[in-house]
């Protein structure tokens, strides 16, 4: 049977890696973020220019300022939950790793308690096995 201790290091260890998970994916929206944000500045900077490229107008730019920048702005709230849901799994592990180090604490008490038990009942076992000298009473 595995202990409680064993449990919690499992529980641990999954949501560690949870919380990787969380983290690549704010990394990931974070880059997406990065890039409309590229793009908006050329995008800017070839308006004021005032030559569109090829087979662009400046309508087609505009719109494509305005879509890139709604997306961009739908990103950022997404990387914004996704940070809240890092710093709540962050304080999860913390949470979690106190009460497993608990947990193992615990359970190398009783095996060391259990240890001494065995000790002192061996020792107890051999002290019964033992003669004891004869008592003389004084009379």
């Amino acid at each position: 049977m595995t202990s409680r201790a064993d449990k919690l290091s499992r529980i641990v260890s999954l949501v560690k890696l949870q919380l990787r998970l969380s983290e690549w994916q704010l990394a990931q929206m974070r880059q997406e973020e990065q890039a409309m944000q590229d793009e908006q500045a050329w995008l800017v900077g070839t308006l004021n220019e005032g030559k569109a490229p090829a087979g662009s107008s400046s309508d087609s730019i505009a719109r494509r300022l305005n879509r890139t920048s709604v997306g961009a702005r739908a990103v950022q709230e997404r990387a914004a939950m996704q940070l809240d849901k890092v710093r709540s799994e962050t304080r999860r592990v913390k949470q979690l790793e106190d009460v497993a180090k608990a947990a193992l604490a615990d359970k190398l008490r009783d095996a060391e308690k259990r240890s001494l038990e065995d000790m002192v009942g061996t020792h107890a076992a051999a002290r019964d096995l033992t003669p004891r000298p004869a008592r003389r009473t004084k009379t």
